[in-house]
């Protein structure tokens, strides 16, 4: 069995699927793919389950039945992983604002280095996004420096979407208590690892902005980042996170 899960949540990812599954599962390291889709209009899954058959054993689909949020689909796959006993798991998104060819690198940081968590970093040697409009940049760069003002923590992305855990960071961290969906969901899983005493490593990484389907961002998203952190904090401070 592969010791590898990336776990890649999908809704109407129908344009970017197929290749983003090709790609990962072609890679020299082998993973494995589990497909998260939260009942896509534009049948998202029913392309997974096409697929299936020819990459059997190492493409999985769950399909929940509607859409739940980005932190509760990767507490399901998280959960999924652990009774599966994968070693090494990892975030990934469909739109391959992710390099696929960087899933190694990530593996390695914890396989061969001292990481319990490796974060693909978009600003940890600068700022490496391409294609996005400079207000976003902005806004997600700051976020993070807001996040290590309010938290404490030394990451320079706090934000991001790409990481792999060892499992037993998984297991050490109650997936039952993720509150947040959005950006707050990647930073609150980052505090409570730090919390925790973990080891935390960021891989330089070129993030580039989907150029098929639809951003999932939102106002709510950036509302539910900015005060869930300091809940985070707060938490932390009275011994109840």
């Amino acid at each position: 069995m592969n010791d590898s899960i990336v776990i890649i949540p999908t809704y109407n990812e129908i344009e970017n699927i197929e290749s983003i599954i090709r790609s990962v599962l072609s890679q020299h390291k082998p993973f494995n793919v589990l497909i998260i889709d939260d009942n896509s209009p534009d049948h998202t899954a029913d392309k997974v389950i096409q697929l299936q058959s020819e990459y059997s054993g190492r493409l999985f689909l769950e399909k929940r039945a509607k859409k739940s949020g980005l932190g509760t689909a990767y507490v399901h796959g998280f959960k999924w992983a652990l009774e599966r006993k994968y070693e090494y798991i990892f975030e990934m998104d469909a739109d391959f604002s992710h390099n696929p060819n960087d899933l190694e690198r990530l593996y390695n940081a914890c396989h061969l280095g001292d990481a319990d968590l490796a974060i693909g970093s978009r600003y940890v040697t600068g700022v490496n996004v391409v294609n996005w409009p400079l207000s976003r940049v902005l806004m997600s760069y700051f976020a993070s420096v807001y996040v290590k003002l309010i938290t404490g923590m030394k990451i320079h992305d706090a934000t991001a979407g790409f990481v792999c855990y060892k499992r037993n960071v998984l297991e050490k961290i109650n997936l039952d208590k993720i509150k947040f969906v959005g950006y707050a969901f990647q930073i609150e899983m980052k505090y409570r690892t730090f919390c925790k005493k973990f080891q935390i490593v960021e891989v330089p990484i070129i993030f580039t902005d989907r150029i098929k389907g639809q951003s999932k961002m939102s106002n709510s998203i950036i509302v539910e980042a900015v005060f869930g952190v300091i809940s985070l904090r707060l938490k932390k401070l009275i011994n109840t996170l």
